[in-house]
């Protein structure tokens, strides 16, 4: 298994060949060899046509009425209040003319503050939290606004080299009016050291592009002896989209 000093050095060269084309490549690129299992996950034929009316007979039915409001409360899904940084995330859906996407539902899945999935393949040696199972969802208001109260996850280990760690982060999914618009991306908190170290973050070869994936800590979200807050902006298309997971599967 490969050391994290071998992946880094694999990184670094990319990056520096990234630099010395002078392209701008804002996409998740498909094949990124330091992201050991994209190698196999990612497509290796051309897209296939499909007939749209076959696909767009199954479609997302959910309006006001199918989503709580407090489905966006991850702190309260549970008897007790769990462990970690209590916070507020929150910011706005748009295209990329800056239009608000109205009425969009937003999900979202996380680690603990311990760095732990619910999940029976998680099982590395982090306590589980029986009051934060991680999961949550919302409808963007009519100007495409989410609000999500939730803990700070942890970083967390995983298996693509030795003593691999993932930074810091939730994942977040939105749907359009079909399947087929579904966007999986992940969402990363400012300052993090093991940025330079995680070949997923660095997948994004493009830094401008790398940084949208990263909220900004806001005060003015912060709550008062309550809850810190952050604010992270999602643009679904255009030359400044927040990249997707969509992209490397």
């Amino acid at each position: 298994m490969n050391t994290q000093a071998e992946l880094s050095a694999e990184i670094e060269a990319i990056s520096k060949e990234y630099d010395a084309a002078g392209v701008v490549e804002s996409d998740v690129r498909l094949d990124y060899p330091p992201y050991r299992s994209s190698i196999l996950r990612h497509p290796t034929k051309a897209p296939q046509q499909v007939d749209p009316e076959g696909i767009e007979l199954w479609t997302p039915v959910f309006g006001q009425r199918d989503v709580d409001p407090l489905e966006s409360d991850l702190t309260i899904q549970h008897r007790g209040e769990p462990i970690g940084e209590r916070m507020v995330v929150t910011g706005r859906v748009t295209d990329g003319d800056g239009r608000p996407v109205r009425h969009q539902l937003v999900e979202v899945w996380q680690a603990n503050a311990g760095g732990r999935y619910i999940h029976q393949r998680d099982q590395h040696p982090a306590a589980i939290d029986p009051n934060f199972t991680g999961m949550g969802r919302c409808l963007t208001d009519g100007g495409g606004n989410y609000r999500f109260t939730t803990i700070k996850p942890g970083p967390y280990p995983w298996k693509n080299h030795h003593n691999a760690w993932r930074p810091a982060h939730i994942h977040f999914s939105l749907f359009g009016t079909e399947f087929t618009q579904r966007l999986i991306t992940q969402m990363y908190f400012p300052g993090d050291p093991l940025f330079a170290l995680d070949p997923i973050y660095q997948a994004i070869v493009d830094p401008a592009a790398r940084e949208r994936l990263v909220a900004a800590y806001d005060h003015d979200v912060t709550t008062h002896e309550w809850a810190t807050g952050y604010r992270w902006d999602i643009v679904l298309t255009g030359s400044h989209r927040t990249p997707v997971e969509e992209d490397e599967q």
